[in-house]
C-alpha cells in the first residue's frame, strides 16, 4: 500500500453505503465521509494547501475535524493536530516552528491566531471551511511511503516541544498490524471517547475502524454513564486507565452490561494490577494493555488470545524489533535485565521536524530509536515497563524504579492510585516520596511499615503524601513533573 489515502480509499470503495460514524446528531456513511472530505479538499487547495504543506488544527472533537484530517491526507499535505488546552505562548511556538499554510481554530481563538499567525498563514474556523463547499472533488495526490503524513508535537522534560514526523508508511503499517492483531472486522462497533489530537484517538482507534470497515460511536468526551449505555450495541472500547477506574464506579457495570463487548483496550498510561483484577471480576473481561508512543505508534501488545498479564505490555508487534540497552553506552542487555527500551521497525517515525541534531541523538547507528522508557524482557518475550528514564530515582547511589513501589501501593485497598517520585534530599541526593490518592481512611506510617516487609529499606518512601486527586494530562497520565516541582523543597534545610 503506497500511501494513507490509498488505504482509506480501499475501504470507502468497499462499503460506500455502510454507516461509518454515529455522532448522536446523525449517521455518516463511508461514502458520505469520502464525498464531503473530497469537496473540503478542494476548498483547502484554494487556500494553498499542497503536498508537504502543514495544516495546523486546534479544534474541538467533531466529525468535521475528522473530515478535515481526511481532506488533508487526500491532498498529500501534513496534518498537525494540537491540544485545545495549549496556551498562546505554546501556540505561537508551534506556528513559528511548523510554518503552516493554514491554521484551523475555534471561533473564540480567531483573534489569538491573528496575533500569532504571521504572514502567509490562512486562518479559518471549521464553519468557515464548510460554508458553501465546492461541488467539485479534489483529485487525490499520490504520495510515497516515506512522505510525511502528520506531525505531532511531544514535550520533553527540557527544551522546546519536538515535532515527531510520522510517514504514510508508519501509519499504514501500524494500522494494518493492529487490525490483524486485535481481530477487527466490519462487524465491529467501537465506542470512541478519546481526544483526536493524539496518536491513541486519531491513529490507533480511528484507523482500526477505518481499515477494517467497522463503525464507531463518536462521543465528544468520556462519560462513564454514557459509555456504559452504549456497551450493549458495541464490541470494542479503547481507553486510558482513567476510563476503567471511572467505569468501575458505575453500579451498572456488570457481566450482563458488557456481554456484547469482545475487547477492552487500555494504553497511554499504566493500568494497575488491582484495576485489571477488579474489571475482570465485574465484567468477565480482562483488559488488553499495549504500549506505544507518539514517535512509534504501537510497539507491543498483549495477545488477543492467551494470557494478558497485569503489569506487562506484551511482545512486539509483527515486524517490530525491541531490545533493552544500557543507558549511555547502548550496550544490549540480556533477557531479564532492566535498561532502556529501544525499537526499530516500519512504525518508527522519520525524525523530529527541523531538529536534525536531536533526531541523531535519539537513534543508535543501527537504526534503533531510544524510547527513554525503562523495562525488561521476560522469558516469554513480553515486556514490562518500570518507568521513564527521567523518573528513575537514585537515592544514596542506589537505583529505585518507581513502578515497583507504585505496584505495591496500588494493590492496597486504602489507595486509589499512587505516584512515586524523587525529591532533592541533602543526604541521599534524592529521596523516595510517594504521593497517593487515598481510598477511604489512610494511615501513612502504617503503610510505610507494610512496605518495609516487601521492599529493601532504600526503596521505602521517606514520606507518603496525600492528595484528593493526582494531576493528569488529557490522556490520563499522571504528571509526575508537576509533583516533583510542587514538592521539590520538601527536605530543604531551614
Amino acid at each position: 500500500m503506497r500511501d494513507l489515502h490509498t488505504r482509506f480509499a480501499r475501504t470507502f470503495a468497499a462499503w460506500p453505503d455502510k454507516v461509518f460514524i454515529e455522532d448522536g446528531a446523525r449517521h455518516w456513511t463511508y461514502g458520505e465521509i469520502e464525498e464531503q472530505s473530497a469537496r473540503l479538499a478542494t476548498r483547502l487547495a484554494e487556500l494553498g494547501v499542497a503536498p508537504g504543506e502543514r495544516v495546523l488544527v486546534q479544534t474541538g472533537k467533531s466529525v468535521e475535524t475528522l473530515l478535515l484530517y481526511f481532506a488533508v491526507v487526500r491532498l498529500g499535505a501534513v496534518y498537525l493536530p494540537l491540544n485545545v488546552d495549549y496556551t498562546e505562548a505554546e501556540l505561537a511556538y508551534f506556528v513559528s516552528d511548523a510554518t503552516p499554510v493554514l491554521a484551523v481554530c475555534r471561533p473564540e481563538s480567531l483573534d489569538l491566531f491573528a496575533r500569532i499567525g504571521g504572514e502567509g498563514v490562512a486562518i479559518r474556523t471549521l464553519d468557515q471551511l464548510f460554508a458553501d463547499l465546492p461541488e467539485a472533488a479534489a483529485a487525490p495526490v499520490p504520495r510515497e511511503p516515506d512522505d510525511i503524513a502528520a506531525i505531532l508535537y511531544t514535550s520533553g522534560t527540557t527544551g522546546k516541544p519536538k515535532g515527531a514526523m510520522l510517514t504514510n508508511a508508519n501509519l499504514v503499517s501500524n494500522g494494518e498490524s493492529l487490525v490483524d492483531l486485535w481481530r477487527f472486522t466490519e462487524d465491529d462497533r467501537l465506542i470512541h471517547a478519546l481526544p483526536i489530537f493524539h496518536v491513541h484517538g486519531l491513529f490507533v482507534a480511528m484507523h482500526c475502524v477505518l481499515f477494517s470497515g467497522a463503525s464507531l460511536v463518536f462521543l465528544p468526551r468520556f462519560d462513564a454513564e454514557t459509555v456504559l449505555a452504549h456497551m450493549p450495541e458495541a464490541t470494542v472500547l479503547m481507553g486510558v486507565p482513567t476510563f476503567y477506574i471511572r467505569l468501575l464506579g458505575e453500579p451498572g457495570l456488570t457481566r450482563e452490561a458488557a456481554s456484547n463487548m469482545r475487547l477492552f483496550v487500555s494504553g497511554s498510561a499504566p493500568l494497575s494490577a488491582d484495576i485489571h483484577r477488579a474489571f475482570e471480576q465485574r465484567t468477565g473481561h480482562r483488559v488488553l494493555e499495549r504500549y506505544g508512543m507518539t514517535e512509534t505508534g504501537m510497539i507491543t501488545s498483549n495477545p488477543y488470545e492467551g494470557e494478558r498479564r497485569a503489569g506487562f505490555v506484551g511482545p512486539p508487534l509483527p515486524g517490530v524489533e525491541v531490545r533493552i540497552a544500557e543507558s549511555g553506552t547502548g550496550k544490549v542487555l540480556p533477557q531479564g535485565e532492566v535498561g532502556i527500551v529501544e525499537v526499530r521497525g516500519p512504525n518508527v517515525f522519520a525524525g523530529y521536524w527541523r531538529m536534525p541534531e536531536k533526531t541523531a541523538s535519539e537513534f543508535r547507528s543501527d537504526g534503533y530509536f531510544i524510547t527513554g522508557d525503562m523495562g525488561f524482557i521476560d522469558v516469554d518475550g513480553s515486556i514490562q515497563l518500570v518507568g521513564r528514564e527521567k523518573d528513575l530515582i537514585i537515592s544514596g547511589g542506589l537505583n529505585v524504579y518507581p513502578a515497583e513501589v507504585e505496584a505495591l501501593l496500588d494493590d492496597r485497598a486504602d489507595v486509589a492510585e499512587a505516584a512515586v517520585i524523587g525529591v532533592p534530599h541533602p543526604d541521599f541526593g534524592e529521596a523516595v516520596v510517594a504521593v497517593v490518592q487515598p481510598a477511604g481512611a489512610f494511615d501513612a506510617e502504617a503503610v510505610r511499615a507494610d512496605l518495609r516487609r516487601d521492599l529493601a529499606a532504600f526503596k521505602v518512601p521517606k514520606t507518603i503524601l496525600t492528595l484528593d486527586e493526582l494531576p493528569r494530562n488529557t490522556m490520563g497520565k499522571i504528571q509526575k513533573k508537576l509533583l516533583r516541582e510542587r514538592f521539590a523543597g520538601l527536605f530543604s534545610e531551614g
